[in-house]
C-alpha cells in the first residue's frame, strides 16, 4: 500500500464514513488535535519508569485512536462510559496521595510534570475542537476527564518526586528577583 494517495492534494480528505470533506472541517480539526495529543503522550511516556503509569498512558493512547475513529465517523462504539469511569477511578486513586490544592498551580516542575501540563492543555484544545464539531455525550466526557487526569498526574508526579507545586501568585513582583 502506498503511503501517498494524492487524493488530498486538492485540500480534501475522507472521513471513515467515506464522505470527503475539507481538511479545515471542524471534525478533521478535532481528530487532528486528538492525534497531536496522542503524540505528546508518547513523549510523556518516556519520562516514566513506573510500569503502572506507562501501561496506563499506553491504554490512553489506544483509546485516543478509538476516539479518532469515532470522530472520523467510523461506525461502532469506540468510547464508552466504562472508559470514562476508568479515568475517574485513577484520578481518585492519585488524589489520595497528593496534598490538598490551595490555589492555582503554574505549569512548572520536573520534565514529566511539564509534559503532563502540555498534554492537559492540548487535551483542552481537543475538547474545544470536538465541541465546535458538534460532538456530544461520552466522547466529550472522556476528553474532559482526560484533561483532569493529566492535571492530577502532574501533581501526583510532583509529590512522588518530593517536589512541591509552584503556585500562582496574583501580585508576583519581578523586583523579588533582585532582592
Amino acid at each position: 500500500m502506498a503511503i501517498y494517495t494524492k487524493t488530498g492534494d486538492n485540500g480534501t480528505t475522507s472521513l471513515a464514513s467515506g464522505e470527503r470533506v475539507q481538511k479545515t472541517d471542524a471534525r478533521v480539526e478535532a481528530y487532528g488535535t486528538v492525534d497531536e495529543l496522542n503524540s505528546f503522550i508518547g513523549l510523556l511516556r518516556l519520562c516514566y519508569y513506573w510500569e503502572h503509569t506507562v501501561t496506563e498512558l499506553k491504554w490512553i493512547q489506544n483509546k485516543l485512536f478509538n476516539l479518532g475513529a469515532a470522530l472520523s465517523e467510523a461506525p461502532g462504539e469506540w468510547i464508552t462510559a466504562g472508559d470514562v469511569q476508568k479515568i475517574e477511578v485513577r484520578i481518585d486513586e492519585m488524589q489520595k496521595y497528593i496534598p490538598k490544592q490551595k490555589g492555582f498551580v503554574l505549569p512548572y516542575g520536573k520534565e514529566a510534570v511539564c509534559r503532563c501540563h502540555i498534554c492537559r492543555t492540548v487535551c483542552r484544545r481537543a475538547e474545544r475542537r470536538m465541541i465546535e464539531a458538534g460532538v456530544q455525550g461520552v466522547q466529550i466526557e472522556f476528553i474532559n476527564r482526560l484533561s483532569d487526569y493529566f492535571f492530577v498526574l502532574s501533581r501526583y508526579t510532583t509529590h512522588h518526586l518530593a517536589d512541591v507545586d509552584t503556585e500562582w501568585e496574583k501580585d508576583y513582583d519581578v523586583e523579588k528577583l533582585t532582592e
